[in-house]
């Protein structure tokens, strides 16, 4: 009788339903883009350290999304996203064995306007989660705010033209931050650059009109830098960090591209800010001081590697990893001197981490295992990820419960990696 046991508890476990398996495996969910804290790190624990020959066990396959580069969000059981279909954006809820729980309209899909941005269309801000509600930014810079169960809609905003927003060259691609009641948003308008809104009825706390440059593809961040929380963010030409009870800037510093083009989400430690860009933009790390009004920047290291586009960078245990536009690779780096531990020679892509290991998404549709280490680069698994439509292998992976979830235009992939 007690040999059966331990039998008898996996098979226990076999019936415990998805949506607990992935509270009980990670506890903090993926609420939103880059996770609770949006450092981009799983909670899990106990995933494959080794993948098969052919990768881990595909569990099922969403389609149905149309276009666009969103990644996905996880709570109360559901997985949502969003995409471009038949003329409009749409943010979409299913359960965690991929069926369609509900999609909610969120007006016109944008229309490319310059000729450098055709081909990628879509969709790109992934939906935020908070108390039973759903947030998302349309590339049209709609806002809206969804019943988490049903997709009702609770309210709207059309941000672009209440703050007299122009169009980004690809579109509005931020996805919000909520923190306890208020969500902040950067329409980056002429009457009103970042925004901070009652995430219950949509009424508009602050405006900040402050802050140099154009909107940028990024999402900002809640943090404490010198003993002070801030919202930490930026603009075409810029890195910034607010006061998020007021709006207040608090710092400000230059870092731009000769096509002033930022996309890449600070990534903050120990009272610093790592900042990067694609385009031969490089990287450069500065150190937020408390003396000064506004507060003082000091820059620590700048260089020309890992200048990252839109891929994302994690920084662990003391190292920053990520890859480059032109520099062209996968990299780590030293926090504390920008020195070069590694690099990896191909494709840009983007990355996410879960117990101590990196999930790298090549921009061609490969997936990668890597060690999070300094000492070198060393796979353990790969495979490639099948074709939903057109376009490149952009949007970010995500690490939940026991699996990877992965995206690729009309198509969302859920993989077994536990």
């Amino acid at each position: 009788m007690i040999g059966i046991l331990p039998l008898l508890f996996l098979l226990w476990l076999g019936m415990v339903p998805a949506s607990s398996q992935t509270s009980r495996d990670d506890p903090d969910g993926w609420p939103e883009f880059h996770g609770k804290d949006r450092m981009n790190k799983s909670k899990g624990i106990g995933y494959l350290k080794q993948w098969p020959e052919k990768g881990p066990e595909l569990l099922w396959t969403i389609s149905g999304l149309g276009e666009g580069y969103a990644s996905v969000s996880l709570a109360e059981g559901l997985l949502f996203t969003s995409g471009t279909l038949e003329g409009q954006t749409n943010v979409f809820a299913f359960d965690l064995n991929g069926k369609l729980r509900w999609r909610t309209p969120n007006g016109p899909a944008w229309k490319v306007e310059v000729s450098w941005a055709r081909g990628y269309d879509g969709s790109r801000s992934t939906p935020t989660y908070d108390d039973g509600m759903v947030f998302h930014l349309s590339e049209g810079c709609r806002l809206i705010a969804l019943d988490s169960q049903t997709g009702r809609e609770i309210w709207s905003r059309n941000l672009m033209q209440e703050f007299d927003a122009p169009m980004p060259d690809y579109g509005f691609t931020e996805s919000v931050l909520v923190d306890g009641d208020k969500l902040y948003v950067r329409p980056a308008g002429r009457k009103g650059f970042q925004l901070c809104l009652h995430k219950k009825t949509g009424e508009t706390l602050w405006v900040n009109g402050d802050i140099p440059g154009t909107n940028s593809y990024s999402s900002a961040i809640l943090t404490e830098l010198a003993g002070i929380r801030q919202l930490v963010s930026n603009s075409s030409n810029c890195y910034y960090g607010l006061d998020p009870e007021t709006g207040i800037l608090l710092w400000k510093t230059e870092f731009a591209n000769v096509y002033e083009v930022n996309a890449t989400d600070p990534v903050v430690f120990r009272d610093q800010v790592f900042m990067s860009n694609g385009l031969g933009g490089g990287s450069e790390l500065i150190r937020i001081h408390p003396d000064g009004s506004p507060l003082r920047v000091e820059k620590v290291w700048k260089t020309e590697r890992m200048d990252n586009y839109h891929g994302g960078v994690i920084y662990h245990e003391g190292y920053l990893y990520g890859s480059g536009d032109r520099s062209r690779g996968w990299f780590c780096l030293d926090s504390k001197t920008g020195q070069e531990m590694w690099k990896i020679s191909g494709s840009m892509g983007s990355l996410t981490f879960a117990d101590g290991m990196l999930y790298l998404y090549e921009e061609n549709g490969r997936m990668r295992l890597v060690k999070a280490s300094p000492k070198g680069f060393e796979i353990s698994g790969e495979f490639r990820v099948p074709r939903g439509g057109a376009g490149p292998f952009w949007a970010h992976p995500v690490v939940c419960g026991d699996r990877l979830y992965v995206r690729h235009a009309d198509k969302v992939y859920a993989y077994l990696i536990k």
